[in-house]
């Protein structure tokens, strides 16, 4: 039993540290709460979902970024793309990078939006791995017969 319980106590202080640090807002606890016995694998999915729009808006923005004349409502439209569906499972830090990418699309400002997009895949890339690392402490919890503490 000392196993989970040092699993769980290591699951809550790194969930913790995802917060001190700003990786993650009140708005991951909302999706947290969202899931239940009917649906155990609710946040996952979401989150899973969240990696795959994340990486197609990127690419997304990459191509769109290196062409001759860079439209930058089109790059506008993927960052606000971005910035949504960042906000909605709590991955603050790409969101903050959002909120400056498109002031520089504003702005046309190429060289301010191709700073940016090396910063949100930064930060993606920061978050994605937090995340499938919490993912994992959560699994080890589970298979070792403890219960996910609530944050």
């Amino acid at each position: 039993m000392d196993g989970v319980i040092q699993l769980q106590r290591q699951l809550v202080d790194y969930t913790t540290s995802l917060y001190k640090e700003g990786f993650l807002d009140d708005q991951f606890k909302q999706l947290q709460q969202l899931q239940d016995e009917s649906n155990p694998d609710f946040v996952i999915e979401v989150v899973y979902l969240f990696f795959e729009d994340s990486e197609r808006l990127l690419n997304e923005l990459s191509k769109t970024l290196n062409q001759q004349n860079v439209d930058f409502k089109k790059v506008d439209a993927h960052v606000h793309q971005l910035k949504g569906s960042s906000s909605s499972i709590g991955a603050q830090r790409v969101q903050n990078v959002c909120i400056a990418f498109r002031n520089y699309c504003e702005e046309q400002n190429s060289e301010g939006c191709l700073k940016c997009l090396q910063l949100i895949k930064h930060e993606y890339s920061l978050v994605k791995n937090k995340l499938e690392t919490m993912f994992k402490l959560e699994k080890q919890v589970l298979v070792a017969g403890g219960s996910i503490p609530m944050h």
